[in-house]
């Protein structure tokens, strides 16, 4: 299984500030980003590094997004509040999901503050994001292989799509090491993340045509030895508030 690295940054492009070409010769226009989308250039100015996915899904990284303190500050109001996780779909295997789930206080400043950070390096505005959610994972605990979109053509869909569609975008940020295990593991990619303390992940959960991306594919492994916690936020098509 192939660790998670991350490209260099592309600088210093030939011909970045080259005249203007004739109409007729000027490149093509990209497409106008969708509401809920990105722009990677705006990802990379700001220091998000791609990881390599042989173009099978948009993903990036950033090491250091949040301190020690912050993180800390965040592990404290998951501990303080949590309870058991749940799933959409069930499908009789009470050992698919054994994470616990913080809903954290929206009136909380530290929550608002991480909010506002996370909207200001993914570019896309607040009303697209959904609320901001810890996970907590104890000895044994895991998330088995699941994606974060929802299923066509389930009835639940429509429960959860009606108002604010698909999810397009995941930001998770790891709140601390994990002793041993823990780890997040992409099949499809042949991708392994570790958690590191501080550290931003995140990836487009759709094709680009706006279908979802079953690649996106990850599988929260069981925490063999110490403690795991993160944060995560999901951006939806629509507004979701």
């Amino acid at each position: 299984m192939e660790p998670l690295t991350a490209t260099p940054a592309l600088t210093n492009w030939p011909g970045l500030f080259a005249p203007t070409s004739p109409p007729s010769l000027r490149a093509p226009q990209p497409a106008p980003i969708r509401p809920g989308e990105i722009d990677i250039a705006h990802l990379l100015k700001v220091g998000m590094k791609p990881v390599p996915t042989g173009g099978r899904v948009s993903m990036f990284v950033l090491r250091g997004f949040l301190s020690e303190a912050e993180c800390t500050a965040l592990i404290t109001r998951i501990e303080a509040s949590h309870r058991p996780s749940t799933v959409v779909y069930g499908n009789g295997d009470d050992s698919y999901r054994t994470s616990s789930t913080c809903e954290f206080d929206t009136r909380d400043p530290v929550v608002n503050w991480l909010d506002g950070k996370l909207d200001r390096i993914s570019g896309i505005p607040p009303r697209y994001g959904e609320a901001l959610q810890g996970q907590r994972y104890a000895i044994g605990q895991e998330f088995k292989a699941h994606t974060d979109t929802f299923e066509p053509n389930d009835p639940e869909t429509e429960r959860h799509c009606a108002v604010a569609g698909q999810r397009t975008w995941t930001f998770l940020t790891y709140l601390n090491d994990v002793e041993a295990g823990g780890t997040t593991r992409f099949p499809a990619l042949d991708k392994l993340i570790q958690p590191e303390r501080g550290m931003l992940v995140c990836w487009n959960n759709l094709r680009p045509d706006g279908s979802p991306n079953p690649d996106t594919l990850h599988h929260a492994m069981k925490v063999r030895r110490g403690m795991k916690y993160v944060v995560t936020r999901w951006y939806r098509e629509r507004a979701w508030r």
